[in-house]
């Protein structure tokens, strides 16, 4: 049967995750896009749930009034630090709490109610930018898993963020990118000593 008699989810992210696979080994009905979309798409493909992960466009207020409880979206950071772009990055620069976060879109970045989060302790001794991305992958990727079913019934609980918390955009990245000496492979504590060396704090 044509997806489009099915009631879908809209899975916002690459092709290859994991949890694409994991939503359709479970019997969902799901179609995926990275690109930007509009209400003519979503009636054509009779999308019911959103579920946005890594997805780098803003989606229009006038599509996620269409979703009350059924927009969802993954965010690498215990929110409400660190809303935007490379969150993991800015838990290390700004030494704020690190974790992942499950949270309703809202018109806003990263602003919307808290369904479920989970902070993530890290040896900084032991990691880089890119294991440590790795781990919060794997543990926000576990912990949708885990509350597949509340969310998709709107049985979950909600939580509004609690304070302003921190915000960047990709461009603030430029600031900052002479810290990374390894790119991505910078070990944690090799970027803190560069952070404690050109105190960029002060």
């Amino acid at each position: 049967m044509n997806k489009a008699n099915h009631e879908n989810i809209l899975f916002l992210g690459d092709e290859n995750s994991p949890l694409l696979k994991w939503l359709r080994l479970n019997g969902e009905s799901v179609i995926q896009t990275t690109q930007p979309f509009d209400s003519n798409f979503i009636d054509d493909k009779n999308i019911k749930f959103l579920v946005s992960y890594g997805f780098r466009h803003i989606i229009p207020k006038n599509i996620l009034d269409q979703f009350p409880n059924r927009a969802i979206n993954l965010h690498i950071s215990l929110l409400p630090w660190n809303k935007g772009a490379d969150p993991n990055l800015w838990s290390f620069i700004d030494g704020t709490p690190k974790g992942v976060t499950i949270h309703y879109l809202d018109a806003g970045i990263d602003t919307g109610d808290v369904i479920v989060q989970k902070e993530v302790l890290f040896d900084i001794q032991q990691e880089t930018l890119s294991t440590s991305y790795q781990t919060l992958q794997s543990t926000i990727e576990l912990l949708f898993q885990q509350n597949w079913q509340s969310i998709k019934n709107e049985s979950c609980a909600r939580q509004p963020q609690q304070h302003p918390g921190s915000l960047h955009k990709l461009k603030d990245k430029e600031t900052i990118s002479h810290l990374l000496t390894q790119g991505w492979d910078t070990p944690i504590s090799r970027l803190q000593k560069n952070i404690d060396q050109t105190n960029i704090h002060e």
